[in-house]
């Protein structure tokens, strides 16, 4: 047995005779045990006992008060089933029937008086040793019940991020064939768009001259229409990879966007309420504010999807209340709705995505768009709901900083006219752009594909080309190596439905071999602003007339 045990074990004596208790005390003191207590008083037994907490104790059986019998019987009553205290008996009867009712009270061995030095000491260190093994038994148990409540909480731990990993990695796989879906189409798409815009572009200027006011405003409504068209493939893209933003911001009235959003969404808060028996109405309160850099498609979402939950919010009709003002150094917006409200965990978790209240009707994707879009023109937005109350959204976007984001050309637009190779394998685009350019005072060449362009290149240079990416037989990164080998100062603007893509794999190791990306579709402030920085980029002096 080790000897530090020896050291540590504490002994308990109970016996009325004092000099037994003295006379075992000094047999323990010289066999090496220094924590020994004894007491003569068998109804000091249980409190010494509680107070004392001893490893082993030893009792005489016939004394005065409590016998040994009905201390050991206190004893087990404060002793928990799982523990194992030695009692040595020390006693003079050495019958039969006092043994077996001494160890039916829980005595673990006997001896017999008078006792034996040699005797006494062994007993009690292999019941010490029994002890201390119990205890470090239970030391260990106890050890390893913690262990395996700790792996188990880890396990639960992790099987709970491994389901939620899982769930993850589903809405992404899921997201990420939407938006792969999105850009294989997304050539053909932008293209139509273009030829919308373009046209409705070309027409808008005779119809504000000859056209009546309500024609002006169908074609305002198209080209709207056709502007927040060329983001909904992006607006997909976005919930599966993050994107920078690359358009070209302008300056917007909010107050403007807020009208058209409110007249696009009529069919829906006025006309299909109607038809079932709601009434909804809309109260705007435009206050005069300063313009800010934005852009305007990506506003229309914004109060789009708010109008659009608002209306969801009031099954049994409402009224929804649109403010603005100004707001410190910028505008502020608040959208208002007398709808069923939201609870406070519900209002913490609206702009997350796929977070929804609408069941199986909603994606759970609309605010989280409307987050990011505020986001990415450095605004902020609060919002405060109360179940029954409504709901009120507060944004503010900031007009100094959104300002400096505008980038064009200087307004007194005075560069000279220049000589522009268009490159598209559709000849309608051509056009179009070739309508655009010459309107301005340009000189215009079309090519249908790469190895034309460089035929016209090698008659006679340019001084920008105009192309788009895919097209047979030689894209348009290829075609701008082969002109920049050819007159390396010559500026080439890649105008392509693929932009976004472009430019999110463009690198500083592995750079765009062209001056200027453009995304189709693309209008005529877009052209002139491209023309402006690609000029300016490869030529600041000599673009200036």
């Amino acid at each position: 047995m080790p000897t530090e045990n020896l050291n540590t074990a504490k002994i308990l004596i109970v016996d009325d005779e004092s000099p037994n208790v003295r006379l075992l005390e000094r047999m323990l003191e010289i066999s090496g045990f220094t924590d020994v207590r004894g007491i003569t008083d068998s109804r000091q037994a249980l409190p010494t006992f509680l107070e004392y907490a001893p490893d082993i104790v030893l009792i005489d059986l016939n004394m005065p008060h409590l016998s040994g019998f009905e201390v050991m019987q206190q004893l087990k009553t404060a002793v928990s089933p799982e523990e194992y205290l030695p009692i040595l008996v020390l006693t003079a009867d050495v019958s039969i029937a006092t043994r077996r009712r001494a160890l039916a009270g829980g005595a673990k061995d006997f001896v017999s008086k008078p006792i034996d030095h040699t005797e006494v000491v062994l007993r009690i260190k292999n019941l010490v040793e029994t002890r201390f093994l119990h205890l470090g038994m239970q030391r260990q148990n106890s050890d390893l019940e913690v262990q395996v409540r700790e792996r188990t909480a880890k396990l639960e731990t992790a099987l709970a991020e491994l389901r939620a990993t899982q769930d993850h990695i589903v809405k992404q796989e899921r997201l990420r064939a939407l938006g792969l879906m999105a850009g294989g189409i997304a050539h053909d798409f932008n293209n139509a768009l273009t030829m919308m815009l373009g046209y409705g572009e070309l027409l808008l200027p005779w119809l504000q001259k000859h056209g009546a006011a309500r024609e002006q405003a169908y074609l305002d409504h198209i080209i709207s229409a056709a502007q927040d068209a060329t983001h909904v493939v992006s607006r997909l893209r976005e919930f599966y990879r993050p994107a920078e933003n690359h358009e070209i911001r302008i300056s917007v009235n909010l107050n403007e966007v807020v009208t058209q959003a409110v007249s696009l969404t009529a069919p829906k808060w006025k006309g299909k309420c109607l038809a079932d028996g709601i009434q909804i109405d809309i109260q705007t309160n435009l206050l005069e504010i300063p313009n800010i850099a934005a852009n305007a498609a990506e506003l229309r979402e914004v109060f789009t999807n708010l109008i659009f939950n608002a209306v969801d919010a009031m099954p049994t009709g409402g009224t929804i209340t649109i403010n603005t003002a100004p707001m410190g150094d910028g505008v502020a917006l608040t959208v208002t709705d007398t709808g069923t409200g939201m609870t406070e965990s519900e209002r913490k978790r609206c702009l997350e995505p796929f977070f929804t209240t609408k069941g199986e009707r909603g994606t759970g994707l609309g605010l989280a768009v409307v987050y990011g879009i505020i986001q990415r023109h450095t605004g902020t937005i609060e919002i405060a709901s109360e179940r029954g109350l409504g709901t009120t959204f507060a944004i503010h976007f900031p007009s100094t900083t959104a300002t400096a984001q505008i980038a064009g050309p200087p307004h007194d637009w005075s560069r000279r006219p220049l000589r522009i190779l268009i490159v598209d394998d559709q000849e309608i685009i051509c056009e179009l752009i070739s309508e655009h350019l010459t309107a301005d005072g340009h000189t215009t060449a079309a090519a249908k594909d790469g190895h034309e362009a460089l035929e016209l290149f090698a008659k006679s240079p340019f001084d920008l080309v105009l192309t788009d990416q895919s097209m047979p037989g030689m894209n348009g990164i290829q075609l701008s190596n082969a002109i920049k080998a050819s007159v390396p100062g010559t500026p080439v603007v890649l105008l392509t439905g693929f932009g976004d893509e472009l430019l999110n794999h463009a690198t500083s190791e592995n750079p765009l071999d062209v001056d200027l990306v453009l995304c189709k579709p693309v209008s005529q402030a877009d052209l002139r602003r491209a023309i402006y920085q690609a000029t300016e980029k490869v030529h600041p002096l000599a673009s200036v007339a």
